[in-house]
């Protein structure tokens, strides 16, 4: 590399994943302040299961019992994000070296990006997941005391029939 010409087409090339790292580094404040609540939620849950007997803490044991796949699946998510940040991170060094040495690895730079998208997309699929599971936690928390309700039909509100909100 003789110039700084030649260098900044390689620096404007690298602005893509710079960025994509900064969009996964938000998506990774969301999914850590999501497991945060759950971990909260969960010794909450727990505190009131070891004070309580019977119904209350039979139904606390089952809301622990979600928020523990629930927690499991925030950290996978996690990781994956983690892992296409990674990725990320390595394709920019990856895009300088190759301009530098002026190799042409456009095969293994490709897939470099392909692996950082496809972690990003499992992670999303795994947080979508947990979005999903965190509502059968909801319906047991609002329905569970009622042994009739197995599923909101008509979203009416609290199991009392009054509308919320």
């Amino acid at each position: 590399m003789s110039s700084m010409h030649e260098l900044l087409p390689i620096v404007q090339t690298a602005i893509g994943p710079v960025i994509l790292i900064s969009g996964v580094g938000l998506l990774l404040l969301s999914m850590t302040n999501r497991f945060s609540r759950v971990i909260d939620r969960a010794r909450n849950l727990l505190a009131i299961s070891e004070r309580t007997s019977g119904p209350v803490r039979a139904r606390a044991a089952a809301q622990l019992e979600i928020l523990w796949k629930q927690a499991r699946l925030i950290r996978l998510a996690i990781l994956l994000a983690s892992v296409s940040v990674l990725l990320a991170a390595c394709l920019i060094i990856l895009i300088f070296v190759t301009a530098l040495f002026r190799l042409e690895n456009a095969w293994f730079v490709s897939l470099v990006f392909a692996a950082c998208l496809l972690s990003l997309i499992a992670s999303l699929t795994v947080f979508i997941t947990d979005i999903n599971r965190s509502l059968a936690a909801l319906k047991l928390e609002l329905f569970g005391h009622r042994p009739d309700d197995h599923s909101p039909k008509g979203v009416e509100g609290p199991a009392d029939g009054r509308q919320s909100g």
